[in-house]
C-alpha cells in the first residue's frame, strides 16, 4: 500500500494551511473597527425565512423523507432555514467580520458549483432517490458516518470533550455489531447513546483560538475558510478510507456516491436559499460562517460536556 508520498504532501500542506490561518486570524475579528463584509442575509433574514419556508414546502410537498428528518445531521442549510435557531446570536451586535479577498475566485467558484448542482447533482440525486428505498439510503448514510468515528473520537479529545469522545466510542462499538457494520443506529434507540454533535479539526482550530483566516469557495467542495480547509485535509488521515489499498480514482468514487446519497436527503434545501437571498452568494457565505461560528461557541460553551478543554487551555498557558 503505497500511500506515503500523497501523505507527506497533504501533511505539508495541513501544515502550511494552519500556520497561514494562525497568523491571519486577525482577519477574523468581532470589534466594530474591523472592516466588515456586507451581510444581505442578515438584513433580510426574517423575510428570506418566511420565503425560504414557503419555497421548501413546494420542494418537498410529494418527499417521502419526512420520517427521516431526526436521522439528518445539522447543516448550515438547514440552520438558516431554522427561524428559531439561536435567534440570540444572529440577532446579537456582535456580527462575524471577515476578510473575503478571494471575492472574484469565489464568485465564480459559487456560479460552477450552482451549474453542477442543478445539471449533474441534483438529477443524478433525484433519480438515485426514485430507484433506492429511504431505508436503504439511511442505511448507506449511517456505515459512512459509523466509518469516521475516529475523526469525532480524536477532536473530542483535542478539545477536552472526554464524555462525548466516550460516547462516540460506545455508539462505535454498539452500531458495528448490533447495527452490522454500522447500517444501523441501534444506539440511538437508548437515549444516553443518542448522536452527539459532529466535530471536526476545523473546530478543534477554532476552539483554540485559531482564526478562519479568510472565506473561500472550492470547486466541488462548496464554502469554506482557510482554518476549515486546513482541518479538512487533516481529517483525512483519521479517515480509514485512506488507508484502505484501492485501484486509482476508487477514493474520488466513494466520495461521489457519498455525496449523491446525501444529497437525496436534501433535495430542496439550496434551492429555498438561494430562491429566497437578495444576493444568493453573501446569503450563503454568512450562512456558512455564521454556521461554523455558531458550532465553535458551543464548543468552548460546553453547555453538556464536561470542562476538560477549559484544564487543557490552562494547561497550555
Amino acid at each position: 500500500m503505497q500511500i506515503n508520498k500523497p501523505h507527506n504532501i497533504l501533511r505539508l500542506l495541513t501544515l502550511f494551511l494552519a500556520v497561514l490561518a494562525f497568523f491571519s486570524g486577525c482577519a477574523h475579528q468581532r470589534v466594530d473597527n474591523s472592516p466588515a463584509v456586507p451581510s444581505f442575509a442578515q438584513k433580510s433574514h426574517k423575510a428570506n425565512l418566511s420565503a425560504a419556508d414557503q419555497a421548501m414546502s413546494e420542494y418537498k410537498e410529494d418527499s417521502d423523507d419526512d420520517f427521516l428528518d431526526d436521522e439528518l445531521d445539522d447543516d448550515f442549510l438547514d440552520d438558516e432555514l431554522d427561524e428559531d435557531s439561536d435567534t440570540s446570536f444572529k440577532d446579537s451586535e456582535e456580527k462575524i467580520r471577515l476578510s473575503d479577498p478571494l471575492a472574484p475566485w469565489n464568485r465564480v467558484m459559487f456560479r460552477f458549483n450552482d451549474k453542477l448542482y442543478f445539471w449533474v447533482l441534483k438529477p443524478v440525486a433525484k433519480g438515485y432517490k426514485a430507484v433506492t428505498p429511504a431505508a436503504v439510503r439511511l442505511g448507506i448514510r449511517n456505515f459512512f458516518r459509523n466509518l469516521t468515528t475516529p475523526i469525532r473520537v480524536v477532536n473530542c479529545i483535542f478539545q477536552g470533550k472526554f464524555h462525548t469522545a466516550e460516547l462516540e466510542i460506545a455508539r462505535f462499538l454498539i452500531n458495528s455489531t448490533v447495527g452490522v457494520l454500522g447500517l444501523g443506529d441501534v444506539a440511538k434507540n437508548n437515549p444516553k447513546f443518542d448522536r452527539p454533535p459532529e466535530e471536526d479539526l476545523g473546530q478543534t482550530l477554532g476552539v483554540y483560538g485559531i482564526g478562519n483566516g479568510f472565506y473561500i469557495v472550492w470547486p466541488l467542495a462548496g464554502p469554506s475558510t482557510l482554518r476549515d480547509s486546513a482541518g479538512i485535509i487533516g481529517d483525512m488521515f483519521l479517515n480509514p478510507i485512506t488507508y484502505v489499498d484501492m485501484p486509482p480514482g476508487s477514493g474520488a468514487g466513494i466520495t461521489a456516491f457519498e455525496t449523491v446519497n446525501e444529497t437525496s436527503f436534501r433535495i430542496g434545501d439550496y434551492e429555498a436559499i438561494k430562491d429566497a437571498a437578495i444576493e444568493p452568494y453573501e446569503a450563503f457565505r454568512d450562512a456558512y460562517l455564521q454556521y461554523r461560528e455558531k458550532k465553535v461557541r458551543n464548543r468552548e460553551e460546553g453547555e453538556t460536556e464536561r470542562r476538560y478543554d477549559n484544564l487543557i487551555r490552562k494547561w497550555i498557558k
